[in-house]
């Protein structure tokens, strides 16, 4: 299918758009907060309330919702590959405002794990996938800084997403709340994807980078000579295997430990309302360790990258045991939100590197399709893991072998010839 005409595509554009890309990505980057657990969370008492289910019905409808949606995100990333970013963006910007709509009918069991299902397929998953997607393509040689610097500043602006649904939940109610979210996607990201989003820098006389000479022969000789993976031979690659194992790694643990948070840490001696302020040294330390990662990316091998992110994760479990009001509990929620933010630019980086851009889409939603079914993975397993060990401190100190093994294993992976 052929990309959608662009007015400025006859002349080549003086300012090099690549950075406007990006900062648009990190907009409609951050307007997934609706479809993200952070998103979510602020209206589960509303629902149950509202619906007479149980907790652990809306938790059971949740799991659901997002174990179907990471399955329908797998023929996205292809689908993105054929019509590009601009019209995807279109699409799955109207799409995810259309299930936001559905959550606000919601009525029951049913209908409310089909309206999980929508908003963390399109929401979490396809329009987190459209928006990396977008910047892929205008940086080569500065990807790693660039998504180390839009991951982080994503999740920072994502992080406002329960105060505004709350306070939309607290004046309105809980159904308007989501019908307001549902137009806030609709009017930010449906006009970003038609006016803003150029699929690639050929497409208006530009290179990546801003390049303005083509790269000399012997420099340019590398990438085109190797031949772009398809998907199916990228995802059997020993390299994606072991970086999908890290993916899977962090996005249990944090998830699993972020849902629990507030347990976690009022059992530590904390009141609720201290546990809740620790989010933001969560976000902190994911800022900081994506900001991190992205310089580095460029720089240092993919195995060092990928087995730091995984030791990130293995210190924030072995305070689990010794938390205390105080520098511990604030150095736990720092180590916590490194550990499970340090791989974010390290996929839309090394994917590229390693398989090229011509079907980036779809093997870079395999990686997220990971992401997704990990991350439902993680609340009911430290949760039974706590239940069958005695409680919170044990269950870290089991879990501590997934990131040892999964980070021992990072440093495998090679680098393409």
């Amino acid at each position: 299918m052929p990309a959608d005409p662009l007015p400025n595509a006859a002349e080549p554009a003086r300012r090099f758009l690549g950075w406007r890309i990006a900062g648009l990505a990190v907009i409609t980057g951050a307007m997934t907060g609706p479809g993200q657990t952070i998103g979510v969370s602020v209206s589960i008492d509303p629902l149950i309330a509202e619906l007479g289910l149980s907790r652990p019905q809306v938790s059971a409808a949740y799991l659901i919702g997002t174990l179907a949606g990471g399955a329908a995100l797998l023929p996205v990333g292809s689908w993105i590959d054929r019509v590009g970013t601009r019209r995807a963006m279109r699409w799955i910007g109207a799409a995810f405002g259309l299930g936001l709509v559905a959550m606000a009918g919601v009525q029951g069991f049913v209908t409310l794990a089909i309206g999980f299902t929508l908003i963390r397929w399109l929401g979490q998953g396809a329009l987190t996938l459209v928006s990396s997607l977008s910047i892929t393509h205008w940086f080569e040689r500065r990807r790693g800084r660039v998504f180390g610097v839009t991951s982080p500043t994503i999740s920072g602006l994502m992080s406002l997403t329960p105060l505004i649904l709350g306070l939309a939940v607290a004046a309105y109610g809980v159904r308007v709340a989501w019908l307001l979210a549902a137009a806030a996607v609709w009017l930010v990201v449906i006009p970003i994807g038609h006016f803003g989003i150029v699929d690639r820098p050929s497409d208006v006389g530009q290179r990546p980078d801003g390049n303005k000479r083509p790269p000399s022969t012997a420099r340019a000789a590398a990438p085109t000579a190797r031949t772009p993976a398809t998907r199916g031979q990228a995802i059997t690659q020993r390299r994606f295997v072991l970086m999908a194992c890290v993916i899977a790694t962090s996005s249990m643990v944090a998830t699993g430990f972020n849902f629990h948070q507030i347990s976690v840490l009022t059992g530590a001696g904390l009141s609720a309302t201290q546990a809740a302020a620790m989010f933001v040294p969560q976000v902190t330390g994911m800022i900081a360790a994506g900001l991190a990662m992205g310089a580095l990316a460029d720089r240092l091998p993919a195995r060092v990258l990928l087995a730091a992110a995984m030791l990130l994760l293995i210190c924030a479990l072995a305070m689990v045991g010794r938390l205390e009001p105080g520098w511990q509990a604030f150095a736990y929620t720092i180590l916590l939100g490194a550990g499970g933010g340090a791989h974010f630019p390290l996929v839309p980086t090394l994917l590229p590197r390693w398989f090229g851009l011509a079907n980036i889409g779809g093997i870079q939603g395999v990686s997220m399709l990971v992401s997704v079914a990990a991350s439902a993975a993680g609340p009911v397993t430290v949760a039974l893991l706590a239940a069958g060990t005695g409680g919170y401190a044990a269950a870290a100190w089991w879990l501590t072998a997934i990131p040892l093994a999964t980070g021992l294993g990072a440093l495998w992976i090679t680098e393409p010839a």
